[in-house]
This record gives structure tokens, sequence and C-alpha cells, in this order.
């Protein structure tokens, strides 16, 4: 099954009660990013989300499609599809990390020689080579993870569930979790998804967004797509006779605020309206502008709209 390809998550009226409280409410849509970053605030569903992504919880109403595989009848098919990083660590501390990682390999479905070397090739790409055979329970909080990763990727799933992958890491162990993220969305061979709360994290690995809110997604963007939406927020300092330039803009149907000073103009720009018009009516007065900045949405703008919004 080729991951790059296909309808990546399906949600139909998804919804979860547990212990008669609904966590999940009515969620609904087709997502097939290659990388989502779910995002939400405490209790928003996203950790139950996951979890019936993976079997651990029935729909009590709707359903969920991993691939087009449906969860409440395909989930042996998906587990042996997806590869998970829990946030809390899994492991058993008085046995190696190359026994601990060929057995989950062999319980994934690989026979046991291709487990063994698949597990060698796995800690040595995620940095362990050289530790392989030390006990887990030795093993820093940094390499914990790393450890964990290797378990959720030896088996080579098309599916990666990683949950704050960088959690409690150093500065330098969150550098190399990124980029170790960011070589296996490159390769296209496998849809992430990535909860974190770190925007950041986010921001650097994921091309769209899932948010959520009280068990409800409340917004789902392209990250590139969303931030050109909010490429029309302009700041311009001029020189010269600021009053043709401004007439001109709203002529164009920009709103303008102008500076004590009258050569800074803060601008919002409606839709069909490019930059070069601007520098158009500069020219045709004999302006010159000295500077235009953009304001571009981050993420956590994106978020708090989300929040704000609903």
């Amino acid at each position: 099954m080729d991951a790059a390809k296909g309808q990546f998550i399906e949600l139909d009226h998804l919804g979860i009660v547990l212990g008669g409280r609904p966590i999940l409410k009515d969620l609904t849509g087709l997502y097939s990013g290659q990388c989502i970053g779910l995002l939400g605030p405490n209790g928003a569903g996203k950790t139950t989300l996951l979890q019936t992504l993976l079997g651990f919880h029935t729909p009590s109403a709707g359903t969920a499609r991993v691939f087009g595989m449906d969860v409440r009848n395909k989930i042996r098919e998906i587990r042996h599809q997806i590869g998970y990083m829990p946030e809390n660590d899994a492991f058993i501390a008085g046995i190696t990390a190359i026994r601990f990682v060929r057995m989950m390999a062999e319980l994934s479905g690989l026979p046991p020689e291709a487990a063994m070397e698949r597990a060698h090739e796995t800690l040595f790409y995620v940095g362990l080579g050289e530790a392989r055979y030390r006990k887990l329970g030795t093993y820093s909080l940094g390499m914990k993870q790393m450890a964990k990763l290797a378990v959720a990727i030896v088996h080579g799933p098309i599916v990666l569930i990683l949950d704050e992958p960088t959690n409690g890491l150093d500065p330098p162990g969150r550098q190399r979790m990124i980029r170790l993220v960011k070589e296996i969305r490159d390769t296209h061979e496998i849809n992430l998804i990535i909860s974190s709360h770190l925007l950041r994290d986010v921001e650097e690995c994921c091309d769209q967004v899932m948010i959520m809110k009280e068990g409800r997604i409340v917004h789902y963007c392209d990250l590139a797509s969303e931030r050109r939406t909010n490429r029309k927020f302009l700041q311009i300092e001029i020189r010269g006779l600021n009053s043709p330039f401004i007439a001109g803009a709203k002529q164009l149907g920009c709103e303008c605020v102008v500076d004590e000073k009258g050569n800074r103009i803060k601008m919002v720009m409606p839709e069909g309206v490019e930059i070069r018009s601007l520098y158009e009516i500069a020219d045709a007065h004999g302006i010159q502008i000295r500077r235009l900045d953009y304001k571009q949405d981050s993420l956590q703008d994106i978020f708090m709209h989300a929040m704000e919004a609903h």
C-alpha cells in the first residue's frame, strides 16, 4: 500500500463515550496530509482520538477508517500498518534494547531473523547502535525517547503516530528527534500524526494541522495555504508625500492607518490586490517604498484564533 496516496484518515460521525461522558463528538471529515499535527488544550480529546485509531476504544457512534480500513472490523490489519510512539514509557527495564525492539518487531508480524536484522538497523538509525546491548532501565530520558521511536518504526509501518515525541528532551535531544521525524516525513513512504503541546515542533514538522477543543475538531488547515491567506496585512515605510499614495491605495480597496510621523503605514489589502499595484502607485507619484513587511500568522496565531472562534 502506498502511504503517500489515498485517503489517510476518514472520520464518519465518530463518537466516543467513556464512563457515560461524551469524549469525541460527531467527528466527520477526510484528512490526507503527509504529516498532520494534532493540537488542542488538555481534555480536548486528542489522546482518545489516537487511541481510537489504534483500536483501544470502540466507537460509540459512527466509525473511523485508516487508508480505508474500518476500526470496527479491520483493527488487526490497521495495527500491522501503524507505528505508535506513546507519550509514556512502556518498557521492560531489565532487558536490553536490542532484545526489546526485536520482540516488538516479532509481535508486529516480522519473522525472528528479519526482526533481529531490523532491530539492529533501526537502533543504529536512531543513534542507539553503540548502546543497543545495554538494559533499557539504564537509559537516559533522551535515549528512552529514541528507543520508543525505534519500536514505532522497526516493522516498517505506513502510518506513524507520535505522541509528544520531544517530551522532556534537552535542546540537542530535541533537535535530533526533529531531524529524524523530518527524515521519515521526507521519504513520502509514511504518513505521520504528531500530537504535541509544543507548537514549535508541529510548525517545524507538519504540513497540516488539526485543532481540537471539547471533543470536536474546530479547525483543520494546510499551514502554507493558511499563511498565504494571511499575507495581506502589511507594514510599509515610504519616503515622499504620503497622501497620493494612500489615496491610490484606498482606491484599490485597501484600509490604511498612518503613524504620527506620516511615513509609516499599516495596511490591510483586499483579496485580488497584488503588491505590485502598490509599487505602481508609488512610482507614478515619485514615492519611494523603503520597507514593506508582511504580517504572517504563526501557528500560535492560528491556534488562538481557533480557540477564540469556538
